[in-house]
């Protein structure tokens, strides 16, 4: 454990810098290490790494942030569907219960590690070999799309269209209760809760989060329940879900943000990455993919009246 006073050199720097200084991580390793709530300022978890630092303030870090770092191997044995590939992208139709790629809590049988047997070329894609050619992701528990970058211009070109919010992502969502109106949007900051390193939040010391949602059908048993497309402005860790429930209306089998109730019981969240829409790198053209609502979500639709 490092736990420093900040002296006055550094006074104004940037919380994940001073972390850097003081282990030896690189950058990126202490922004890992406050999105995982090890990092501490006057006792109190950092939710930011861009937080700036005060002369006298004392900094903690708790375990080593530096990663011992293992290339992923490439496996056979991981099942996904490819909906696309050439020599610039692969659209990846990601079946739900498959982690994107390889981190602390699962090193093996990752959704990396089946394209790396796929296309061994991506192993030197991007600058993190346990993300090779990952630009973005979905969560263990959704389905659906996300693309992948085969080489380093598409890769670059994927993340800027991200920044800038070019990306198309569209979802569908089940979510309990009904709405007033059939359209609308959540302007709502998200960041990592203090309370639980594991949970994002809606906080005013979170980054912007935009999310857009319209009304496609409304539900009233087995309970009140409505199917909603979800449209993804910026792309926070667990925005939807996080943003849904801070309107009181979780998506339905979200047993972490309160979807976990009531007279269906899902294995997992009622979340569906359904369009995907973006400039294709190597053609410089609008692309747009499509992916059908899996079969155990198309059984839980059947049972609604």
């Amino acid at each position: 454990m490092n736990d420093e006073v900040l002296p006055a050199a550094l006074d104004g720097e940037r919380v994940d810098r001073v972390v850097a200084m003081l282990t030896g991580c690189s950058r990126s390793e202490a922004a890992d290490a406050i999105s995982a709530g090890t990092v501490f300022v006057d006792d109190r978890p950092v939710t930011k790494a861009s937080l700036r630092l005060l002369e006298g303030q004392r900094v903690r870090v708790e375990g080593d942030p530096i990663r011992v770092v293992s290339p992923p191997a490439a496996d056979p044995d991981v099942a996904f569907s490819v909906l696309h590939a050439d020599d610039h992208v692969i659209v990846v139709d990601k079946p739900a219960g498959l982690v994107v790629h390889p981190g602390a809590a699962h090193s093996e049988a990752t959704l990396v590690h089946g394209l790396l047997s796929r296309f061994p070329e991506l192993a030197t894609v991007g600058g993190d070999p346990l993300r090779p050619g990952i630009v973005h992701r979905l969560d263990k528990g959704t389905s659906g799309l996300l693309v992948v970058a085969r080489n380093a211009d598409a890769f670059e070109s994927l993340v800027d269209q991200l920044a800038t919010h070019e990306v198309d992502r569209h979802y569908r969502a089940l979510v309990h209760g009904h709405f007033e109106t059939t359209r609308g949007t959540i302007d709502a900051p998200v960041g990592r809760s203090r309370r639980d390193p594991l949970r994002m939040t809606v906080s005013a010391t979170g980054r912007n989060a935009r999310t857009h949602y319209e009304v496609t059908s409304c539900f009233e048993q087995p309970a009140e329940l409505t199917l909603l497309e979800c449209r993804l402005e910026t792309g926070r860790t667990h925005q939807i879900r996080v943003h849904l429930r801070s309107i009181g209306r979780p998506v339905v089998g979200d047993d972490l943000y309160g979807g976990a109730r009531g007279p269906l019981r899902l294995e997992r969240p009622f979340l569906h990455a359904a369009q995907l829409g973006f400039v294709h790198p190597g053609t410089g053209r609008q692309v747009q993919f499509h992916s059908v609502l899996p079969p155990d979500l198309v059984a839980v639709l059947d049972t609604l009246v």
